[in-house]
């Protein structure tokens, strides 16, 4: 019994589950904008958490794997240990682990669209069929393959589609059928944010990263700039997420979600004064779980 439970709590841990919160923030924001307009759906909303869960879980159980078999997770990262580079879970078991993952994103992917289109949007249903594809490959090559864009500086981008434009416009056209303006501004924020925080796990593991060949955009650009990079990113979620309260207000409790900002302006002014890559690490779960109040309190002061 003890074994079994050592067993689970490796896979728990390889699954990071620390992350689910973020993924979901965007699916939060998009059924609260349907709930308002009046075309909100309870099994499309449990089968976008959990379609959205499983492609999280996929892409970091993909980036243990990735960086795990390319040497990248070595003994000088500074983050949490990985399950492949404490040796707990041997690569085969894990791509074992990732194929029956993959199978699981293409089965909620496919409940999810019948369930949200049925037989009678066949353009739409034909354009999600594509993006379930595209979400499970871009999970997928962010660290595995020779050609793998997480190694290029591309994952920034990747993070600011999927998770902010696909997961919030996405998620509202799953119950709407159609795109809402009010949509567009929230899901650039979500997207900021969540870029936001693979930034400051880049910046974390800069001088790991570079040393192995790991070309991130912090990389690239190096730690002043990125710094920069990121206080911009912040800067602009609050900036643009204030902008949707202004144009969308109807009362003052539209603006709850204002106390989100507090955790991350205290967040600029740690990454502006800091020094210490290491320092940066519990800064990712103040960010991730900012986010997610930021999209519970807006969802909330929306509705009511």
């Amino acid at each position: 019994m003890d074994s079994i439970m050592k067993n689970v709590s490796i896979w728990i841990s390889a699954m990071r589950l620390r992350t689910l919160p973020l993924s979901v923030s965007g699916i939060i924001v998009a059924s609260s904008f349907a709930a308002y307009n009046g075309c909100f759906n309870l099994q499309i909303f449990l089968l976008a958490i959990l379609t959205t869960i499983s492609l999280q879980i996929l892409s970091n159980l993909a980036n243990d794997y990735g960086d795990g078999v390319k040497g990248t997770d070595d003994a000088e990262r500074i983050g949490p240990e990985r399950a492949i580079q404490s040796g707990k879970i041997t690569p085969n078991l894990m791509f074992e682990a990732i194929k029956l993952n993959i199978l699981v994103c293409i089965v909620l992917s496919f409940l999810l669209i019948f369930s949200a289109f049925g037989s009678q949007h066949f353009l739409l249903t034909l354009l999600y069929f594509v993006l379930g594809i595209a979400s499970v490959i871009a999970a997928i090559k962010y660290t595995i393959g020779s050609k793998a864009y997480g190694y290029r500086g591309l994952g920034d981008a990747y993070v600011f589609i999927f998770f902010g434009l696909v997961s919030v416009i996405g998620c509202y056209v799953l119950y709407a059928k159609t795109v809402h303006h009010v949509v567009f501004l929230p899901a650039i924020t979500i997207g900021l944010l969540s870029v936001a925080v693979l930034n400051l796990n880049n910046m974390r593991d800069i001088i790991s990263d570079k040393a192995s060949g790991k070309i991130t955009l912090a990389v690239k650009l190096g730690v002043t700039k990125a710094k920069t990079y990121h206080l911009f990113l912040i800067i602009s979620a609050i900036v643009v997420s204030a902008l949707w309260g202004i144009l969308y207000y109807t009362s003052p409790l539209n603006l709850i979600y204002f106390i989100a900002y507090i955790p991350l302006i205290k967040h600029i002014k740690t990454v502006k004064h800091n020094n210490a890559p290491q320092d940066l690490d519990p800064e990712l779960k103040k960010v991730a779980l900012s986010t997610f109040f930021l999209s519970v309190l807006l969802a909330v002061g929306h509705l009511f």
